[in-house]
């Protein structure tokens, strides 16, 4: 939310802060991708197998085997292997199954990111939409909704009170 405050432009799924900031900035506005929350549960029902999605896609079987062969590890093969092993066989957060959309989803933000115009335009909407997520009103929130703590009023010196303090 702080990213989209300063003109960021989100890229991700559908799920936690992403929801909140397409529907104050505009879905069109922020880039999508991967399973709807119907589709995953949909995929756990039917037995998701990871291992299938790597097996299928020539890009995502170079990345892992990349990842698995030790070349962000200078050669170690075995520094990564846990991470490998974790995403072929269990996969919890259906990283792999992302892996085609994120990667679609990406080369529309790269040719966004080609029209100058487009990009400034969805980046200032960032900005003016997102008044929502000010420190101010989460706070007050939190206050009212979680703590259930009363407000408290403050009262703001003036510049005559200022000018008395001083002594003058």
């Amino acid at each position: 939310m702080k990213f989209c405050m300063n003109g960021a432009l989100t890229i991700g799924t559908m799920d936690g802060a992403n929801i909140e900031i397409c529907s104050e900035v505009g879905a069109e506005n922020c880039f999508m991708f991967g399973l709807s929350a119907a589709e995953v549960e949909e995929l756990r029902r039917r037995g998701y197998r990871p291992a299938s999605f790597y097996e299928t896609n020539p890009d995502l079987r170079a990345s892992l085997d990349f990842i698995r062969d030790g070349f962000f590890s200078r050669g170690d093969g075995n520094l990564f292997r846990p991470i490998v092993d974790n995403l072929l066989n269990w996969d919890t957060y259906m990283l792999l199954a992302d892996f085609q959309p994120y990667a679609e989803c990406q080369a529309l933000v790269s040719t966004v990111y080609q029209d100058p115009a487009q990009w400034s335009r969805m980046s200032i909407l960032n900005v003016a939409r997102s008044g929502k997520f000010s420190s101010d009103r989460t706070i007050c929130e939190y206050a009212q909704d979680i703590w259930r703590v009363p407000r408290v009023p403050i009262r703001l010196l003036s510049q005559n009170d200022l000018t008395i303090g001083l002594g003058q």
